[in-house]
């Protein structure tokens, strides 16, 4: 069974369903089966399925032991997959399969159900036979007696001297002694926002107009993990690889939003723009209570990152006072220009465009409001896994009849979201260029994280959803008090946001002059010609190589752009 709210799926539309076991090491390995019967109960989605796992599932025996499935759902064209939940007692030892590994009985006899410590199920290929049992022993012995032991220890020695070899600290001795020698290239530009984590942000405006113009350059974008979703214009190269190390020390021009590797020299033949990726509210740099609490070598480690840039794009007063200061930056470095990222706001707010292809790509009725969550980062080094002050299950349940919420969790953490009813919820973390959410967003929910202030462009409805607003304060401290020039109501409970949702055309028109004021406060440059006036004074050298082309990368549809 799967409990649907009452508001789900209404109308009741054509609902099918297939049953997918994943192989847990290996995700890319599915099996997907057929759902016998699937039908509506009163408040819930009943559905049966009856497979041979036995014949079907064709696991090797090693390496592949333990299978997660999963229900997928289609209904109304929205697509849902869920794993099954039970309770350990529902699952005897009764309940064990016979298996057929392709790699022999001698891996494996046994498919036993089971329930994780997560209530979920599982099935895993257990030895439960003679044979099987006598192989294990067997091959637990060889593998742990003392010549295996000792062969295992100098592998291991092997693996981590190749790591050595492989890691940071050799590569950027190597960058600083022998590739910071190599001649610069003309026209290249490096490219990397969030640390490769992303095509998006200025660089990625910058970029586009750029080649909107047809200017002989030659663009090189970074990346962290997968090169999907980057731009097909452009060279890609992984971070910290050493064809990335090759073309930072031989790039003309190095642009991106939060700093290229601190240990990595700027070349004397490079110019660094540094767009950075947000007005200041918590205190930035050396005005951090962290950094003023470190060592003299650390924080001289930081001024030299700092002292590599060459620009440094400001989009208000504000920024000068703050990160400007903050970062003892000589004022001649820094450009009043505004965002190139924030351009397409500044039009979205001129045009009063429909909404863009993205909510078709992302399956969102036209009557639907569209709320974005955004909090910001609140953990520390290392720290990935966020738990989101906001209870999504309960907004869904409350507002899924009338609203679709986008759960846009910080680029260096990772969100889990509760199952809940299709179509309510869409986890867009991972897509590359929060812009183009923004301008798809009729309201905005945050905290204190710096999209604040480019949604204030756009106009539209903002909520400061902050319960822990006082602690993070009093820990990272503020340039000024939100409650008191924010652009929309600062709430602290859960509570209190769906109340004021709830009454949101009454009291948003009450919030347009403060939010008009928080706009031109914090964003005064921003007035839609950002990329051009970047691209004028940072390639001012270079001339189009061909006629620009007639659709800008930056105007075309973000889906096409981003594989949404």
């Amino acid at each position: 069974r799967i409990v649907l709210p009452a508001h789900a799926l209404p109308g009741r539309p054509e609902v099918t369903a297939t049953l997918v076991l994943t192989c847990r090491d290996q995700p890319a390995r599915t099996l997907t089966l057929p759902v016998d019967d699937i039908r509506y109960a009163k408040d819930a989605l009943v559905w049966r399925a009856c497979a041979d796992l036995t014949r079907l599932l064709g696991a090797r025996g090693v390496g592949d032991r333990v299978w997660d499935p999963a229900l997928r759902v289609t209904a109304g064209g929205e697509t849902l997959t869920t794993p099954l939940f039970a309770e350990p007692e529902t699952v005897k030892p009764a309940g064990a399969l016979r298996a057929r590994p392709r790699l022999g009985r001698l891996t494996g006899d046994t498919w036993q159900p089971y329930v994780t410590a997560h209530h979920r199920l599982a099935v895993c290929l257990l030895a439960r036979r003679r044979p099987a049992r006598l192989a294990e022993k067997l091959l637990h012995y060889a593998t742990h007696f003392r010549p295996a032991r000792a062969l295992r220890r100098r592998l291991a020695a092997v693996a981590a001297r190749r790591k050595r070899l492989a890691g940071q600290a050799v590569k950027a001795r190597v960058y600083r002694t022998l590739l910071l020698r190599l001649p610069v290239r003309k026209g290249q530009v490096v490219y990397e926002a969030h640390m490769g984590k992303q095509y998006g942000d200025s660089p990625r405006a910058i970029h586009e107009e750029a080649m909107a113009r047809g200017l002989a350059l030659r663009p090189v974008w970074s990346y962290a993990e997968k090169p999907d979703g980057f731009p097909a214009d452009a060279r890609l190269v992984r971070r910290w690889s050493w064809p990335y190390l090759v073309a930072l020390a031989r790039a003309q021009y190095w642009v991106d939003n939060q700093g290229f590797p601190h240990a990595l020299d700027k070349p004397r033949h490079t110019t660094y723009l540094q767009t950075w990726h947000g007005s200041a509210y918590k205190r930035m740099g050396f005005d951090e209570a962290r950094v003023k609490t470190q060592n003299d070598p650390q924080r001289r480690r930081l001024q030299r990152a700092v002292d590599r840039f060459d620009h440094f794009l400001i989009r208000a007063p504000h920024d000068a006072d703050t990160l400007g200061r903050a970062y003892h930056l000589d004022p001649d470095k820094l450009l009043p220009t505004g965002y190139p990222r924030n351009d397409r706001l500044v039009a979205a707010r001129e045009q009063h465009a429909p909404r863009p292809p993205l909510a078709e790509a992302l399956g969102v009725p036209d009557d639907r409001t569209v709320v974005l969550y955004a909090p910001t980062f609140r953990g520390g080094p290392g720290h990935k896994d966020a738990e989101l002050p906001l209870d999504v299950r309960r907004f869904a349940e409350e507002f899924g009849s009338t609203h679709v919420l986008l759960v846009r969790s910080h680029y260096m953490e990772r969100a889990a979201l509760p199952a809940t009813a299709p179509g309510t919820v869409h986890d867009v973390s991972g897509h590359h260029d929060v812009s183009e959410l923004l301008a798809l967003a009729d309201i905005l929910v945050t905290d204190y994280s710096s999209i604040m202030f480019d949604y204030a462009l756009l106009d539209r409805p903002l909520i400061h959803f902050a319960p822990d607003l006082d602690a993070y304060t009093a820990d990272r401290g503020s340039y000024f008090d939100l409650r008191e020039r924010a652009g929309g109501p600062v709430v602290d409970t859960q509570d209190a946001l769906h109340e004021v949702l709830a009454h949101l055309d009454e009291a948003d028109p009450h919030w347009k002059a403060a939010r008009a004021r928080f706009a031109e406060e914090f964003g005064a440059y921003d007035t839609g010609g950002a990329a051009a006036a970047v691209v004028d004074t940072l390639f001012a050298a270079h001339t189009p190589r061909r006629r620009p082309k007639p659709c800008p990368a930056s105007r075309r549809r973000p889906a096409e752009r981003s594989g949404t």
